[in-house]
C-alpha cells in the first residue's frame, strides 16, 4: 500500500500585459489598446472516493498548472491558465515545508493549495488625461511553488490493534469479505486492510492494522506507519492472544505505545477481544483474565471458529452509534468576520550607498514594472510614493538622487 508521497507543485504564471496602439486609417489618435494578461491556473487537490492509495504519485514528482496567456492589441484579454486538479484518496493530509496543512478527510472536498499568479495589465489600463499614451505594460506575476508531503491516513470506523500474530487478520476475514493473508506461523500484516462488516440494515468499515511492537511510537518496526492509521478510527478493538505467555503484558505494551504517540488515542472507546478461545489451554485462562479488565468491555471469541464474533459486531455497532464522528473545530461553518487589512509596514535597509526596500506590495510592483522602460520606472516610483515610501525613506536618511533597490530593480529616487 502506497500511503506516503512527496511532490513539488507550481501554480501557473500570470500572462504579461500588452503594449499596443490603435493604428487604423481613420483613427490617427486611437490611443493605447494593449490588453491584460490572463491569470495563472491554481493547483487544487480533491478527495476522490475511487482512489485507495497514493501510488499514482510514485513515478512523477513535479506538477505545474497552466500559465496565463499574454494580452494582445485591441484590448484583447489573454486567456486564463487552466487549473490543475490532483485527486487523492479521502483521508489524505497535505503538509507544506512551512508547516501549513490541509486535511482532505471528506469525500469530494477540494482545497486550493497554490494560487496562480495575477496577469499583468496592458497599457490601455494606464491611460489618463495626464498620461494619454502610456508606452508600458505590467508583467504577469509568478505562481506559488510548494514542496508537499502527502500522507494517507485510513478512514475506518473500527480499528483492530494488537501485537503481531494476535489473530486480527483472521478476525477480519471472519466478519467481512476482506481477504488479508493468514498462516499457521508467526508473521505480521505489512499494510492495512479494510473490510466492510454488513449487519443487514447497518454496516461499518473495519481495518486490520499492522501489528505493533515495543518502541513503535519512536518508529521501531512499522512504527508511525501503523500509528497514523489509528488516528482516524472511532472505536478500537484490542485483539489479545489468550494462548500467549502473558496476555496482560501484551495489552499494556500496546496501550503504552498508543499513549506515547498521542495521548488522545488512549481515550478512544475500546473493546478487549480475548481471541483464540478455541484452544483448550486458552479457554481455561478466560475467567482469570476477564477479572483483570474490570471497567472495560471484554468479549471472548475465536476468529478461527467465529465463536463470539456476532456479539462483538453488535457491541461495535452500539458503540459507533454512541460515538459520533468528530465535529468541525470551533469557527468552522460560521460566518466570517470581515475586518480591514492592516497597512503593510515597509522596511528599509541601507547596504553601502543603496537603500533596499522590503515589502510584499513594492516587491510585486517592481516585478510587474521592472523591465518596462523609463515610463514604467516612473510609474513604479509613483506607486512607491503612494504606499508611503517617501516618509520612510526620509526617516532612514535618504535624499533625492540616492539609489534604491526593490526586488531586482534598482533606480534613482526622485524625492
Amino acid at each position: 500500500m502506497i500511503d506516503l508521497a512527496e511532490i513539488h507543485i507550481s501554480s501557473g504564471f500570470g500572462g504579461n500585459g500588452a503594449t499596443g496602439f490603435r493604428r487604423e486609417k481613420y483613427a490617427p489618435r486611437g490611443g493605447p489598446d494593449g490588453g491584460d494578461g490572463g491569470r495563472g491556473g491554481d493547483v487544487i487537490f480533491e478527495a476522490d472516493t475511487g482512489l485507495t492509495t497514493l501510488a499514482h504519485f510514485r513515478h512523477r514528482n513535479f506538477y505545474r498548472a497552466e500559465n496565463g496567456k499574454p494580452g494582445a492589441g485591441g484590448k484583447r484579454h489573454g486567456g486564463n491558465g487552466k487549473n490543475l486538479l490532483l485527486k487523492v484518496p479521502a483521508g489524505t493530509v497535505l503538509e507544506a515545508d512551512d508547516g501549513e496543512k490541509w486535511d482532505l478527510s471528506e469525500i469530494g472536498r477540494q482545497v486550493v493549495v497554490a494560487t496562480g499568479g495575477d496577469g499583468g495589465r496592458g497599457n490601455a489600463r494606464f491611460a489618463s488625461s495626464i498620461r494619454q499614451a502610456p508606452n508600458f505594460a505590467e508583467r504577469g506575476l509568478p505562481g506559488q511553488e510548494l514542496h508537499l508531503k502527502l500522507e494517507l491516513k485510513l478512514l475506518a470506523d473500527v480499528g483492530l490493534i494488537g501485537l503481531p500474530n494476535a489473530g486480527k487478520s483472521t478476525l477480519l476475514r471472519a466478519v467481512s469479505h476482506a481477504m488479508p493473508d493468514v498462516a499457521d506461523f508467526p508473521f505480521t500484516t505489512l499494510e492495512p486492510v479494510l473490510g466492510v462488516v454488513d449487519l443487514g440494515l447497518e454496516a461499518f468499515v473495519m481495518a486490520d492494522l499492522p501489528g505493533l511492537i515495543e518502541g513503535a511510537h519512536e518508529g521501531v518496526g512499522l512504527g508511525h506507519q501503523f500509528l497514523r492509521h489509528v488516528e482516524r478510527t472511532r472505536v478500537l478493538v484490542h485483539v489479545l492472544d489468550v494462548s500467549a505467555d502473558d496476555p496482560l503484558a501484551d495489552y499494556e505494551t500496546i496501550r503504552r505505545e498508543i499513549a506515547l504517540y498521542d495521548a488522545s488515542l488512549a481515550e478512544r472507546p475500546e473493546i478487549v477481544a480475548l481471541n483464540k478461545v478455541d484452544i483448550a489451554t486458552a479457554r481455561e485462562r478466560l475467567d482469570g483474565l476477564k477479572s483483570r479488565f474490570e471497567g472495560r468491555e471484554v468479549i471472548a471469541l475465536s476468529g478461527a471458529t467465529t465463536e463470539g464474533t456476532r456479539e462483538l459486531m453488535q457491541l461495535l455497532l452500539r458503540l459507533l452509534q454512541e460515538t459520533k464522528p468528530e465535529s468541525p473545530s470551533d469557527g468552522e461553518n460560521q460566518l466570517p468576520v470581515l475586518r480591514p487589512r492592516g497597512r503593510e509596514r515597509l522596511e528599509i535597509v541601507q547596504q553601502d550607498s543603496v537603500f533596499v526596500i522590503h515589502g510584499e506590495r513594492p516587491e510585486k510592483d517592481a516585478l510587474k514594472l521592472g523591465e518596462g522602460g523609463s515610463e514604467a520606472l516612473d510609474e513604479l516610483q509613483d506607486r512607491l510614493r503612494r504606499q508611503g515610501l517617501e516618509k520612510v525613506l526620509r526617516r532612514a536618511g535618504a535624499r533625492p538622487g540616492d539609489r534604491l533597490r526593490v526586488g531586482d530593480v534598482e533606480l534613482e529616487w526622485h524625492g
